[in-house]
């Protein structure tokens, strides 16, 4: 069933056109990934379809619910949990839409309210709370209007999934989550059954959720089946084929317009016709091909030369300790990420090292000549109220790049900005263009100490690729926040993993630790499965002992020979059950598990959930056969 269908859209902000005639159609249940270099109109597009922006021109038919995830979100009432509660109200009208069914004696209508009922719940509040949770958003009682973008981000992020709505749109719904609850969003989504549009840099995600890709090219939007991958190779494909194709326009114009320069003025049908020919192959809209830049942040560092250490770190906030005696040393050629979930001390880190914050105890030390720069997760380095020209030069015409001069205007153009930017102001910038300037500035200061917190945020992916590049070529030191697992993986050459009470182990990559900790996990169940078995015969003797000095024990009945083998057989079945539940852990943190559509992905989340029931059945039929 068609739940949208949008046509011909189009869409100018100034004098510049975004959209020039986008058609879309969206089935139910399907999962849309929406791609497009930063400023192509992705976003604008989305709220198009999501009703929070008019077209200029064309129409949008849509059925059903729909619900908008933006990138500046607006939350109703005053606390979290009027935000939340309003989201759920759809449940409310569903129970009294019910009811007045029943009332009416409509029967008919009665069953399908009942049966979205039974499909839904008839108690939703539970799941209120739980995906606030989930989703990492502030308590309930914490104020709309004091709440940070990410925060409000997160509370947004619920109000969408709580909506249950039969579309969903997604603007970058991965930024400010951390690792954990992006890789939980992932399998929520894959599992959805309702229809999906989603915008994200996240390529794992992208992988992982979307059965079809529209890319929005030179302002209409193209649509690919099958995965981000099965999109990588007919997207190359069709580029050179239209490159062909205009290559061959390209030459026949000017085969023909060197006809036209040499005949006289025709008279007859077949020139006049040549003439028209002409006039239309010159008219067609010209191959635009992918605009492309490059990023050096090599400083020139030798390799093997210390850049920064870390000796006995402490540092508490309220009480809280979030680093405890942390050790580690930083060579040029490292770049390290930081993984933990938010709130568990990253920032803490990376504002102790720039000297921002100081350890409560221990040493930092820097290299000599290390020259450190930022680039924050609010993308404070830029005026907005600056221009584009003015913001790259700092007030000036030339900026130096490595040991030359070079205008401004040049320096611009190597990063995708053509001189319609340069007087528009940095606010107008979309939040990939903005990043795209930043690491424009981030070239000129020449460090050999980045510290990055969540770079990947808003970038296309052709920009994210620029930068893995750069990074993997840089000859200092890199310190990586980010939830952007496949940037962890590509770019990477360490890891530090926050564990909680202040620990942060280190790690060679970001599969080593998550390896880690299912072997930690798989030793936790040992050790239970172990203390719960030296347990057991304690409890059955403490349980026997008053009955014996009430009255003489009622004799008991012993096991059968198919009970004694099923006894023995139990302890193989719930070992092989637990051992069930940790390969399913491991696979579902793999990436290579999301190749497909998502289909192995939602059943090994279903068998997952089902196996902690399954593991208590045997070990309660286990201690009622122990006991006789």
């Amino acid at each position: 069933m068609e739940l949208l269908r949008a046509r011909a859209i189009e869409k100018v902000y100034a004098d510049r056109p975004i959209l020039r005639g986008v058609d879309i159609s969206i089935g139910s249940g399907e999962r849309i990934g929406l791609v497009g270099v930063n400023g192509c109109g992705k976003s604008t597009l989305l709220r198009i379809l999501g009703g929070a922006v008019s077209p200029d021109h064309g129409d949008v038919f849509a059925r059903g619910t729909i619900a908008l995830l933006d990138q500046d979100p607006v939350l109703p009432g005053e606390t979290v949990g009027d935000a939340a509660d309003d989201a759920i109200k759809w449940h409310a009208q569903l129970i009294a839409d019910w009811e007045e069914a029943l009332t009416n004696g409509e029967q008919q209508r009665a069953d399908e309210l009942q049966a979205k009922l039974d499909d839904r719940g008839w108690d939703v509040s539970h799941t209120v709370e739980a995906m606030l949770s989930r989703v990492g958003a502030p308590p309930r009682e914490a104020r709309v209007d004091r709440l940070s973008g990410g925060e409000r981000r997160r509370v947004a992020l619920a109000r969408c999934l709580l909506g249950a709505p039969d579309l969903l749109l997604l603007d970058e719904p991965t930024n400010h989550l951390d690792a954990d609850t992006v890789e939980w969003l992932q399998t929520w989504l894959a599992a959805q059954r309702g229809a999906v549009v989603i915008v994200t840099h996240d390529r794992y995600l992208l992988e992982a959720v979307a059965t079809r890709i529209i890319e929005v090219e030179d302002g209409v939007a193209v649509s690919y089946d099958g995965s981000y991958a099965d999109y990588l190779i007919e997207r190359a494909e069709r580029r050179s084929s239209l490159e062909r194709a205009d290559d061959q326009r390209l030459s026949m114009i000017a085969r023909e317009a060197e006809w036209a320069s040499r005949s006289p003025a025709a008279r007859s049908v077949k020139q006049k016709a040549r003439l028209e020919r002409l006039a239309a192959l010159q008219s067609q809209r010209g191959f635009k091909k992918d605009p492309g830049f490059a990023l050096d942040l090599r400083t020139g560092l030798k390799h093997g030369g210390t850049v920064l250490e870390g000796h006995g770190v402490w540092k508490s906030y309220g009480g809280r300790t979030l680093l405890k005696n942390v050790d580690f040393g930083l060579v040029a050629g490292d770049r390290i990420g930081i993984l933990g979930p938010n709130g568990v001390g990253k920032t803490t880190l990376l504002r102790l090292i720039m000297g921002q914050d100081k350890p409560d105890k221990g040493t930092l030390i820097r290299g000599a000549r290390v020259k450190a720069s930022v680039l924050d997760q609010e993308r404070t380095g830029l005026d907005l109220n600056s221009t584009v020209f003015e913001a790259a030069g700092g007030g000036n015409d030339q900026v130096k790049v490595g040991e030359n001069f070079v205008h401004v205007a040049s320096f611009l153009g190597r990063f995708l900005f053509t001189r319609e930017f340069f007087p528009r102001p940095v606010r107008a910038l979309s939040g990939g263009e903005r990043a795209r300037l930043l690491l424009a500035k981030l070239l000129l200061q020449g460090s050999n100490l980045l510290l990055l917190d969540e770079p990947t945020n808003d970038l296309d992916l052709q920009t994210m690729r620029v930068l893995e590049e750069a990074l993997m070529g840089y000859d200092g030191v890199a310190i990586i926040v980010t939830h952007d697992r496949a940037f962890l993986d590509r770019v990477c050459t360490g890891v530090l993993a926050f564990e909680g009470e202040g620990s942060v182990v280190r790690y060679a990559s970001r599969q080593q630790y998550l390896s880690a900790q299912v072997a930690k996990v798989e030793a936790a169940r040992v050790a239970a499965r172990q203390e719960t078995k030296a347990v057991a015969p304690a409890k059955v003797e403490a349980k026997a002992a008053p009955v014996v000095e009430v009255r003489p024990a009622a004799p008991r009945r012993k096991l059968s020979f198919k009970e004694q083998k099923e006894l023995d057989e139990l302890p193989k079945r719930i070992d092989a059950l637990e051992a069930e539940q940790v390969t399913i852990t491991a696979k579902l943190a793999d990436p290579a598990t999301w190749k497909s559509a998502g289909s192995d992905a939602t059943a090994l989340n279903r068998r997952l959930s089902a196996l902690p029931g399954e593991i208590e059945g045997l070990w309660a039929r286990w201690t009622e056969l122990s006991e006789r």
